[in-house]
């Protein structure tokens, strides 16, 4: 079941909020689709091609089509009656990858492993879970294991400053599986709650990212055949479909099980989303729509669906 924390009014103002810009684009579609303001064939086939540009894909796209024919086809309909129905088939899609990221406190640490291309907010990601987990009293450590990027560890010791979280860090272009393996030995024999590992991003050398990534999961698999508890892939919304082949890439390099989606209120094509849900079944735990950590939410899919087509919160 979903986390409900969106369904508070000022969660999902923000929701709505980050995603203006996509609902702009989608409403005025939609108002544009219903000149006749009858659902005849000619406005849903306006209506198909608008959800295919706003990146909710092909498969998506008819399928919603297909749905409303079958309800209100030659009806006399409103916007609102279409954004209603479009949010409803949009939702259950979503509703199978609605899936809280779980910290299980049996684990001493519960380690999840962060991956991503760089750009895609995954070391900002990290740091606003940490500031979560440490709001809700846990003891978090981090390891800043994408040691290619100097920015990147520097970030990650600013994040760690700001939370209280631990930090595990090294100079640049050190080896980042010796990194993860002496964070895990740490967190373990100081009884941490989460461990939270950064990691590289270099998809333009695909075949060196994959060994160093295989590399770290098998080292820390030495000290606990566990590990990593969750692997996930952090997502730029504003790459629309570039997403698709990121994690293709990914889902090949490491087991990945689950996802978060950032940047959601700096794009029209946050309809990616669903896209990659009716795609990959892949988890999304957290989606981003600002720049604070309130602003990292748990996934709704409901209320994203209705704020994603500029529905107010459900009653």
């Amino acid at each position: 079941m979903a986390d409900t924390e969106t369904k508070k009014p000022g969660l999902f103002a923000r929701l709505k909020a980050g995603l203006t810009r996509t609902t702009q684009s989608l409403t005025q579609g939609i108002t544009q689709a219903l000149t006749r303001k009858t659902l005849d064939q000619a406005a849903l086939d306006d209506l198909e091609d608008l959800l295919v540009a706003a990146d909710l894909g092909a498969n998506v796209a008819h399928d919603v089509v297909v749905e409303l024919k079958s309800t209100k086809f030659n009806a006399q309909v409103t916007d609102d009656e279409v954004r209603t129905a479009l949010a409803e088939e949009i939702a259950k899609i979503l509703r199978r990858v609605a899936k809280p990221l779980h910290i299980d406190p049996q684990n001493k640490p519960h380690v999840v492993l962060v991956a991503g291309v760089n750009g895609s907010g995954k070391t900002t990601t990290i740091g606003k879970l940490a500031e979560k987990y440490r709001a809700e009293g846990l003891k978090v450590m981090l390891a800043a294991g994408d040691t290619f990027r100097a920015a990147a560890i520097e970030q990650l010791k600013i994040w760690a400053d700001r939370t209280g979280a631990a930090i595990i860090a090294k100079e640049p272009g050190a080896d980042a599986a010796g990194l993860a393996y002496e964070a895990l030995e740490k967190a373990r024999a100081e009884n941490y709650d989460v461990l939270l590992i950064d990691t590289a991003g270099r998809l333009q050398n695909k075949a060196g990212l994959m060994a160093e990534l295989e590399k770290v999961i098998r080292v820390m698999k030495k000290i606990d055949a566990n590990v990593p508890h969750n692997t996930i892939l952090v997502l730029d919304a504003t790459t629309g479909q570039n997403a698709i082949s990121q994690v293709e890439v990914f889902r090949d390099i490491a087991k990945i099980s689950g996802s978060v989606m950032t940047k959601l209120d700096g794009t029209a094509r946050g309809g990616i989303l669903v896209s990659l849900a009716e795609k990959f079944d892949l988890p999304v735990h957290y989606i981003g729509v600002g720049e604070t950590a309130a602003d990292l939410q748990s996934f709704d899919p409901d209320a994203f669906a209705r704020a994603l087509v500029g529905l107010s919160a459900a009653a």
